[in-house]
C-alpha cells in the first residue's frame, strides 16, 4: 500500500493488472486520498465522502483526473475583449474563476474575480457540471474538451441568465459589478457608447464559451523585472491586462483582455532593451517637446541601425517583418485611450543579458530620480509613482475601431519598480499606468519557452 500511494494515480491501474492482490489494493481510499492530496492539493477530509456513497478513488477518476486537462489559465473568445479565466480544484469542487481588473482608474487594487462554471462529484455515476453565471445559483451546463489546449462551456438552461427587469436591470447590473457606478456617473459620451457596445457584445454569449490555454511567461535570472501579469489604464477603455515577457533585447506587453481598438492578443507595447533614454531633469521633464525630442532621436538611431542592417543590429528584426516606418496588421504597433492603446511588435531573438545588465547601470535615470508626465499628457490614474529606476525607448500599437489602420508609434517605458511600469504615448499624449497582479496561479507555466513563443503567435493570430 505505500508503495502504491507514492506512485502517480495515472499509472495504479495499469500495475493492478499484474496480479489479483494489486487489484484488491486498488480498492483501498488510503491510497487515492493521497494521491488526492499530492497531485491536486485537496486537503478536504475525505472521509465525509463515505456518507454519500462516494470513494476516494471515485473523486480521483471521475472528476479530478477525468477534468486535469482544464486546470490552469485561459483566455476566452470574446471578440476583441478576451479575457482570463483560472480553473482550480476547489475542496471538491472544480471551479472556473473569471479575473476582473480593478475599477477604473485604480490600477494598484487587487483583481476581482467571479465564477462561471463548477464541477463537483454528486454521486457515484459522473460529475456534474454547473454554469455559475446570472444571479440565480448554479444551473445544469456543460463542458466539453474540444482538443488539446482547448475546451468550451455550454450552459443548458440560459433563463437562469436573465432578471425580471428585463435588459435595463441587466444592463444597470453589469454596469455596477464591471465598472462600479451608475451610467449616469460616466460623462463621457464615447465612453458611454464603448460601455453599451460591451454589454450588447459580451452578454450575447450566455457562458457558452471556447477557451485557449494560456502561460505564464518564463523568468530568467537576467530579466529587467519578473515578467507575468499586469493591470493597465487604457483610457476610455478602461483597465486591460496585459502580459509582460522578455525577448532577449526587447520586452512585449501582450493584452489578455482587450477592446474594439485593439483587440486581446495584440502587442500593446514594444521596448527595446538596447536603448535607454536619460531623462532631464524634473523641470524639463514637464516640458512635452523634450521630451519628444528625446524620444524621436532614438527613434532615428534605430532606423538607421535598420537601414545599415549588419548582423549586429539587424539580423535579428529581419526576423519582425516590417520596420517601424512601414507597419502591417500582421506585425501591430501601439494603442491609446480613445483609440486604443496597444502594441504588435514581431520577432526579435536578441541576446540574453542586456537588459539586467543595463539595471546595474548606475545612470541619470536610475534607481530614484524624480520622475514627472510632462505638461499636456493626460492619465487616467494621476497617482503614479513619483521616481523611476530607467526608461528605455518604446513602441505602441493604436489603432481605429474594429483594428483597422494599426500603426505602431513612438513612446518611453519607464520602470518605477519590481511591479510597476508607465508607458508614454507620444503621439497620443497619453500615460499608461501597470500595475502587476500579485494573484498565484498553479498549473499556468509553460511546458518550455518554445511553447510560450507559440502560444503568444496563436492568440495574436486569432485577432490580426
Amino acid at each position: 500500500m505505500e508503495i502504491f500511494a507514492s506512485l502517480p494515480g495515472t499509472d495504479l491501474p495499469s500495475l493492478a493488472q499484474v496480479c489479483t492482490k494489486f487489484r484488491r489494493i486498488l480498492h483501498t481510499d488510503t491510497i487515492w486520498r493521497r494521491r488526492c492530496r499530492e497531485e491536486y492539493g485537496v486537503c478536504e477530509n475525505l472521509r465525509k465522502l463515505e456518507i454519500t456513497g462516494v470513494s476516494c478513488r471515485d473523486v480521483y477518476a471521475k472528476l479530478l483526473h477525468r477534468y486535469r486537462h482544464i486546470l490552469g489559465l485561459w483566455q476566452p473568445d470574446i471578440g476583441p475583449y478576451g479575457g482570463l479565466l483560472n480553473v482550480v480544484v476547489d475542496g471538491l469542487f472544480i471551479i472556473g474563476w473569471m479575473y476582473l481588473p480593478p475599477h477604473d482608474p485604480h490600477v494598484d487594487d487587487p483583481m476581482r474575480f467571479k465564477p462561471l462554471f463548477r464541477i463537483h462529484l454528486m454521486e457515484r455515476k459522473a460529475a456534474t457540471v454547473e454554469c455559475m453565471y446570472g444571479h440565480k445559483g448554479p444551473h445544469h451546463g456543460h463542458i466539453q474538451i474540444v482538443k488539446k489546449d482547448e475546451f468550451s462551456t455550454k450552459c443548458n438552461q440560459t433563463d437562469h441568465h436573465r432578471m425580471s427587469g428585463g435588459r435595463q436591470e441587466e444592463f444597470r447590473t453589469w454596469l455596477r459589478e464591471e465598472w462600479g457606478r451608475t451610467l449616469e456617473d460616466i460623462f463621457h459620451e464615447h465612453m458611454q457608447e464603448l460601455i453599451l457596445m460591451k454589454f450588447i457584445y459580451t452578454s450575447q454569449y450566455d457562458n457558452c464559451l471556447t477557451y485557449r490555454r494560456i502561460y505564464l511567461p518564463p523568468s530568467r535570472p537576467d530579466d529587467l523585472i519578473k515578467p507575468g501579469l499586469f493591470k493597465g489604464t487604457y483610457g476610455s477603455h478602461g483597465l486591460e491586462i496585459v502580459m509582460l515577457s522578455f525577448h532577449g533585447r526587447r520586452a512585449r506587453g501582450t493584452k489578455i483582455t482587450g477592446d474594439p481598438n485593439i483587440p486581446a492578443g495584440q502587442q500593446t507595447v514594444e521596448i527595446d532593451l538596447r536603448h535607454r533614454i536619460q531623462l532631464p531633469d524634473l523641470e524639463n521633464q514637464r516640458n512635452f517637446n523634450e521630451l519628444s525630442r528625446l524620444v524621436l532621436e532614438v527613434r532615428e538611431r534605430v532606423r538607421q541601425e535598420q537601414q545599415e542592417g549588419g548582423h549586429e543590429a539587424g539580423e535579428g528584426r529581419s526576423r519582425q517583418g516590417p520596420r517601424e516606418s512601414q507597419p502591417s496588421p500582421a506585425q501591430p504597433r501601439a494603442e491609446a485611450p480613445s483609440r486604443g492603446p496597444d502594441g504588435t511588435p514581431g520577432e526579435d531573438s536578441g541576446e540574453p543579458g542586456d537588459a539586467s545588465a543595463a539595471a546595474e547601470q548606475p545612470a541619470q535615470c536610475g534607481q530614484g530620480q524624480p520622475f514627472v508626465l510632462p505638461v499636456g499628457v493626460s492619465s487616467r490614474n494621476e497617482d503614479y509613482p513619483r521616481t523611476c529606476r530607467m526608461c528605455f525607448y518604446g513602441t505602441g500599437l493604436i489603432a481605429g475601431h474594429g483594428f483597422t489602420s494599426p500603426e505602431r508609434t513612438p513612446g518611453v517605458f519607464i520602470l518605477f519598480d519590481e511591479d510597476r511600469f508607465g508607458f508614454v504615448w507620444l503621439e497620443l499624449k497619453s500615460f499608461s499606468l501597470y500595475s502587476r497582479v500579485q494573484a498565484t496561479f498553479r498549473n499556468a507555466d509553460a511546458p518550455s519557452p518554445q511553447a510560450f513563443d507559440e502560444m503568444l503567435k496563436n492568440i495574436q493570430s486569432l485577432t490580426s
